[in-house]
């Protein structure tokens, strides 16, 4: 048990350096746009946030599909499978990046018109949308690379590279909106140049260290491989369709209840977003142990991960929660000071505050199943749990309003987490 604690440790806390950064990130943004003076600003960057969400999620699967394989892979010390399932992934990532970019304009108009975006926010969310969409490749390619790396055991170079990339990114964001001038455009273009350099770095990290085999065209396209491919991959799709779907819905009911309580729910989805990258470290460490001990076909190690991980998960749960309890205001206060958006804002902060305990187990099972590359049980709990979300909240909605949207999201959450406990293989 404690040698699985250390692998799981070690393999969670650059993760967890690495994914941290993310939300920090998004935090900085949100902080930048909050002191411009008009809550349009953070409603175009939660709009704009929640399009690039809606359309990068849809190809989650080049992250989680490339990390299970990989993962059974090395655990089966099948080096040439290894090096297939890297180039494989890349090829798909630049092919999806290069048809997002010149898709930009229908893209955007469609996300726009799903969101029901207000007029006064539309404009500077297109805006945003133009200009990071060049990092597309990038992102997409940072995925496959990422999820090659923790299959390998190795998420140490993905932490260098976050911590380089989202460097680049702060300081590019306040170089282009504090010093040039510019505004919600700046943050954009901080945004799409940083991307571009966090992929190249770590594409020459990972050929310096681990030098992939050369691939054939004829394994590339190896029939059986390409089938399992697909079969994970599709599951994950469909997965992350209904993902899209909540988080969609979730922006759009927050933009028809107005501008002040889209950006309210915008800055209480950032505590989320924290909470979510941060407890994804250790199911990072799951996925990649889960998959192994799969490839080694090694049952007792498995059933230990899957007990370690849970544990470490549910820590990290009570620890955000007392957190958010008691600095939740404050956070808010930091975040803005546009008076309505900071009031309401804590008028809904108990249910954030909720968000851990509950989300918890749907975080960590995720990563254990991503490591069986069971990817049929996630769709299911996913499907069920959407189901649900719906139901609450369209029922709810008339006489709840908002209230109804979080406490929806609350119990989609719980029904993930529940499903997939039900479901774990003995």
């Amino acid at each position: 048990m404690k040698s699985i604690n250390r692998q799981i440790m070690a393999l969670a806390l650059p993760a967890i350096i690495s994914n941290i950064t993310t939300p920090l990130l998004g935090l900085i943004d949100v902080a930048i746009v909050g002191h411009f003076g008009a809550a349009s600003y953070l409603g175009a960057i939660a709009v704009g946030t929640t399009m690039f969400n809606m359309i990068y999620w849809l190809f989650a699967f080049l992250r989680m599909g490339t990390a299970g394989i990989a993962a059974q892979a090395h655990g089966a010390d099948n080096l040439a499978e290894a090096s297939a399932t890297l180039r494989r992934g890349l090829l798909m990532a630049a092919t999806f990046g290069s048809l997002m970019i010149a898709l930009a304009i229908p893209l955007c108009s469609l996300a726009l018109r799903l969101l029901h975006v207000e007029s006064e926010v539309a404009p500077q969310a297109q805006t945003y949308f133009y200009i990071a969409i060049a990092g597309a490749p990038a992102v997409l390619g940072t995925y496959v690379l990422n999820g090659w790396l923790l299959g390998r055991q190795n998420t140490r170079i993905p932490m260098w590279i976050a911590l380089m990339t989202n460097l680049a990114n702060t300081a590019l964001s306040l170089f282009m909106v504090f010093c040039l001038g510019m505004r919600i455009e700046g943050v954009a273009l901080g945004t799409a140049i940083s991307q571009w350099l966090g992929f190249s770095a770590c594409l020459i990290a990972t050929i310096r260290k681990y030098r992939p085999q050369k691939v054939t065209f004829a394994v590339l396209l190896h029939r059986h491989a390409l089938a399992r491919l697909f079969k994970i991959n599709s599951h994950i799709f469909l997965r992350t369709l209904c993902l899209v779907a909540v988080t969609m819905w979730f922006t759009r009911r927050g933009s028809e209840f107005g501008v002040t309580i889209l950006a309210a729910n915008a800055l209480l989805m950032q505590l989320f977003m924290f909470f979510s990258y941060f407890s994804d470290g250790f199911a990072f460490a799951a996925e990649a142990l889960a998959g192994k001990a799969v490839g080694a076909n090694d049952l007792t190690t498995l059933h230990t991960v899957v007990k370690t991980s849970l544990r470490r998960g549910i820590e990290v749960a009570i620890t955000f929660t007392i957190a958010y309890l008691l600095a939740g205001p404050f956070i808010i206060s930091l975040l803005t000071d546009v008076p309505q958006v900071v009031a309401s804002a804590r008028t809904f902060l108990p249910w954030a505050v909720a968000v851990p305990l509950c989300g918890i187990l749907a975080f960590i099972y995720d990563g254990i199943y991503i490591g069986l590359t069971n990817t049929r049980a996630m769709l299911l709990s996913i499907f069920f749990a959407m189901l649900i979300y719906f139901a609450v909240e369209l029922t709810l909605s008339p006489t709840l309003g908002n209230h109804a949207l979080w406490l929806a999201f609350i119990l989609y959450l719980l029904a993930r987490g529940i499903y997939l406990h039900i479901r774990l293989p003995r």
